[in-house]
This record gives C-alpha cells, structure tokens and sequence, in this order.
C-alpha cells in the first residue's frame, strides 16, 4: 500500500503560502504519482537518464519536481531514492545558493550566446556528485539558441543532466524532445486539492472554512499553486463574494429565453467592475464543467455544492444547448480581440442564445426545430370540429351524399373522407385527374407561361431553349440542341421540379433527351446572335413537336449566354 503523501515543508523567512510550503520531497509531490515512481525509481536503481522534459499545465510542479530530482541526486543520506532534505545539499537547493544546481529563465534568457555559456560551464567541476541544469520555459529559446543546446544535450559530459520544463511541449524543437526522456504533467484533482489545502491550513495555523477551501480549490482548476494563491486572497480579503461573478442570472435567461435578464444580468456585472472578456471566459469555464457532467462526471473538476449547482443547469439546458453555448462563447471570445466594444460581442452573443430565431446558423435552427417538436408532442390532441352539412337550394331533391341513414342500420364512426365534405373531396379529385390527363400541347403553353418564370435566371437560359416533348402525368421530357447543354442541367434540375410540382399541384420527374433535329435546323452563329432580339414578354408556345420548335436555338451554354447579354449584336471574327 502506498503511504500517504506528507505536509510540505515549511520555508522559513516566505509569507506566500505557495512558496513557503513547496514540495521539497518526491513524498510531498501530490497528483504526480506517475512521475514520482519514474524518477525515484530510476534514482534508487541508479538509472537516471541525461535530460528529461517535463510539460504540463502551470502550477503543476514541474520546476519544484526538477530540483526534488537535484536533491535526490545529490542527497548525502538518500532513502529508496528520495531525498532526505536535511542535509546541506538538500538545503542548499532549497535556498537556491547551490553550486551543482543551476536554474535558466529561457523566457529572459533565449538568446544563443547564453546558452554557449551554459555549455561552456557544463565542463566544469562541482562540489556534489551530480550537475543539473534546470530550463524553464524552454520553448521559448530561439532557433540558433536551440540548435547550440542540441550538441551538448545530445551528449553531455558524465556528471550533468539537464532538466528542461515548458507548457507547450509541440513549440520545442523535435531534435530536442527525441533526445530527451519526456514525463507529462496533469492537471491536479479536485479531492487532492482540498486535501492539500486542509494540510496546509493545519500546518501554517490558519483559520479557514470550508466554503473558503471550496473557492479556493475551485479557482484553482487543477493547478497547487493557483489554489494556494487563491487561499492566500481569500483569507486576506476574508470574503469569497468577489472572487467569482454570478452567473445564476444568465443561466435562468438561457432555460427561460428571457433576453431581458439576460442583457440585465451582463448590465450588472459589467457595472461591478467586470472585464468583457474576463466574463465570457469564466461563464464559458462554467458551461464548460455544466457539459463535462453531463457527458463525464468524472472528468469535471467542479465540487461540493458548486458541481450541484452546476449539474442542475447542465440538466435544464441539456447537452445539445450546452455545446452551443460553449461554441457560441468560444467564437465571442475570438470576436472581442478585435472589436472595440467587447461588451457588445458578449450583449449580441447571449441575445442569439437566448432567441434561436435570430441566430441563422443550423444549430440554431436545429434547437428551435427540436423546441418545436416538444411543444408538438406535449400539446393535447385537438379534436375535429364537426362538419356542417352541405347545403342546397330550396325544392331540390337531397343528392345520394347527403341521404338519410336507415334507422335501423348500425351507428359506426366517421371516417377520414366522412370528415372531409363532399364538394371538396370532389375538387380535389378532379384537380388531380385533370393534371395527369393533360396534352403535351397543354403542358407546353404552361410550361413556358408558369413554370419558366418561376426559375432562377440562369435556368431561364437554358430552359427558353428547351422544348417539351412528352409528357405522361408525372414525368416531363425536355429536349435541349447539344450535350453539352444537357451535362449542365443538373445545376437546375432542383430548381426546375420545385417549379413544375408548385404549378401541377404533384410530384413531377423531369428527364433530358438530345434532340439532333433542333440542333441541324439552328441557324449559324452569328446569324442567331444577329437576328435575336430581347424578348419583350414571355413566348406562347403552340407548336406541335419538337421539330416546329422556333424558339431560339443554341448550340452551347456559353452561346446562349452571350447571345441574352448582347441582344442584336454581330459576332465579326
């Protein structure tokens, strides 16, 4: 079983409780077990590699880790590879006046004459046993400061190993990282952070509720050093009111669609000193655990009563809002960058939350076509009014529909056509009869007069030069004079069947043939261009048959196109 982790040391003479109570031992380290057992199991087994890269998010105690690992290395009374820190090594690092340890701010220091000098310096000899070089911030060291650390990281002299720690492990150089043995760091648990602060509060004499180690572990998201620091503000202040906005006013205004609270609500933070872009980070931040609790529970670092609070709204908005909030949010926050009044990216994003309807994005109409729906299936079924008799005129005789019923004959329930009057039921089925009963003659006047104009205007191109040449009821063939017209009918087809269902009142299918004969009797080129005029309104069409077809006749798009733009004009060469 392992043992339990100890109370940090306390450092004499360090009021900030994230300095006076570091990890000087790899069994003070918290969350970090995976790199633990790596590191003091290579130093007991006496395995320690040349360089090591440590990433990880901030306050994750890569750089305390990297002069736990110089202790150990060092220590005069080590034990299972931990340092004892009590001995003057130990203690020397601790105070940072250690001749074996030497710690570099690449942030200040990336430049490639500061690390010739470190290189230079490696070959040196130190008091301990073990040299180390510690690189914070390493991926910020330039591209000539890079390539000089590469020799000399790739084969140090016997007695040095450098340590190398950075948040953005993709930004170091691959030459770097692929001679190094690479330990991630991860983010600290919500329940390893309250521990940590409770033994804290213990050791340093503090007096703190648990409401104030909630904020604290709360604001920390995962980082010791973060939820130190908050601690130490807290109690300072001795309130936890201003450490967090309220975002209990825009949550209610998402579930309720109450855009007046909502913008009220971001009227009253802003007015409390609250930064645009601070609020929209730490509302989405908010959303954000709102989501992992619905989709991980595990994963969220939210606690307490907070991770309630959380669950609650994460349960009224539901999963599909809550990503568009965060989506939503995450493109506002790009947007106030650049803007000059942030708090209107923050006023004009709730504002489209709240009312889908004034949002045109598809997963704004997705919701409201979802919200929609629940209305559909909690609403009561409605029932049918009764339909009033048909009436007559006075002294004629009753029709055969509107006959009395025999008394005696069973009572059953109406049916769907029963519902429907007579009079209607027969329109309606004469209507469509007489669709699908029309001549081709019929379907061409129509389709030139009703169906044609209702097409997008580079449709009407094409299809003035078109013919209808069979029509069977629910299917309409065009002919058109080349194949190279008939390949680029795809692009209107949808359009042009909307057209000819709106106008036949049905589903109609809409097929392409090349008619040969339409394209020999078309006149020449320049001819056609020079003969045609603007049409002034748009052409009946009587003809019989394709091959009577006097339309204008083209042989190609790009012809008809430029005969409709220059109407009247003479091609000369």
């Amino acid at each position: 079983m392992a043992t339990p982790p100890s109370v940090p040391t306390s450092i004499d003479g360090v009021t900030s409780l994230y300095r006076r109570f570091r990890p000087g031992r790899f069994a003070e380290l918290r969350g970090q077990d995976h790199v633990v057992r790596a590191l003091q199991g290579a130093v007991a087994r006496d395995r320690v590699s040349h360089a090591y890269l440590f990433s990880g998010p901030r306050g994750t105690g890569k750089t305390t880790t990297a002069r736990i690992l110089a202790k150990a290395l060092n220590c005069e009374n080590p034990l299972d590879g931990d340092a004892c820190n009590v001995c003057a090594s130990c203690v020397a690092i601790t105070r940072g006046s250690s001749l074996d340890v030497t710690e570099l701010d690449a942030a200040s220091n990336n430049g490639v004459d500061d690390i010739r000098e470190i290189t230079a310096g490696a070959w040196h000899g130190t008091p301990g046993r073990w040299k180390i070089y510690i690189f914070d911030e390493v991926h910020q060291l330039s591209k000539p400061a890079s390539a000089a650390l590469l020799k000399t990281l790739e084969e140090p002299p016997p007695h040095v190993i450098f340590v190398l720690a950075t948040t953005d492990p993709h930004k170091v150089l691959p030459t770097i990282r692929s001679r190094t043995q690479h330990l991630e760091f991860r983010l600290i648990g919500g329940d390893t952070l309250k521990t940590l602060l409770h033994d804290v509060q213990g050791a340093a004499g503090l007096i703190a509720d648990d409401v104030t180690i909630e904020t604290a572990v709360r604001l920390g998201r995962g980082s010791a050093r973060d939820a130190l620091s908050a601690l130490d503000q807290l109690l300072a202040t001795g309130s936890t009111d201003e450490t967090q906005p309220d975002f209990d006013g825009l949550f209610r205004s998402l579930v309720e669609g109450d855009a007046v609270r909502a913008i009220t609500t971001l009227a009253n933070l802003a007015r409390d000193g609250w930064d645009p872009e601070q609020l929209a980070e730490s509302f989405a931040a908010e959303v954000r655990q709102a989501f992992l609790l619905q989709v991980a529970p595990d994963v969220a670092d939210a606690v307490d009563a907070d991770r309630e609070r959380l669950r609650e709204w994460g349960s009224q908005l539901g999963l599909a809002r809550t990503v568009r909030v965060l989506e939503t949010f995450g493109r506002a926050m790009r947007e106030m960058k650049s803007a000059p009044e942030k708090i209107v990216v923050l006023e004009v994003a709730m504002v489209r939350l709240v009312k889908p309807d004034l949002d045109a994005s598809l997963d704004a109409l997705a919701e409201r076509v979802t919200k929609l729906e629940r209305q559909e299936r909690s609403a009561a079924p409605v029932a049918l009014a009764p339909v009033a008799p048909a009436l007559r005129p006075i002294g004629s005789a009753p029709t055969p529909a509107t006959a009395s019923v025999p008394a005696d004959s069973p009572p059953s329930s109406p049916s769907t056509d029963q519902l429907v009057p007579a009079p209607a039921r027969e329109a309606v089925s004469v209507a469509a009869s007489d669709e699908t009963n029309l001549s081709v003659d019929e379907v061409r006047q129509r389709f030139m007069e009703r169906v044609v104009p209702r097409t997008s205007r580079g449709a009407q191109l094409v299809l003035k030069s078109a013919a209808v040449v069979d029509f069977d009821g629910s299917r309409i063939t065009l002919a058109v004079a080349s194949e190279e017209i008939r390949q680029n009918t795809d692009q209107i087809s949808q359009g042009l069947k909307g057209a000819l269902d709106h106008e036949f009142r049905m589903p109609v299918t809409v097929g392409w043939v090349v008619d040969t004969k339409m394209k020999a009797s078309a006149p020449s080129a320049g001819a056609s261009r020079a003969g045609r005029k603007a049409p002034e309104s748009t052409p009946d069409f009587d003809e019989t048959s394709a091959d009577d077809h006097q339309g204008p006749v083209v042989s190609s798009v790009a012809e008809h196109l430029i005969a409709e733009m220059f109407p009247g004009a003479e091609e000369i060469s």
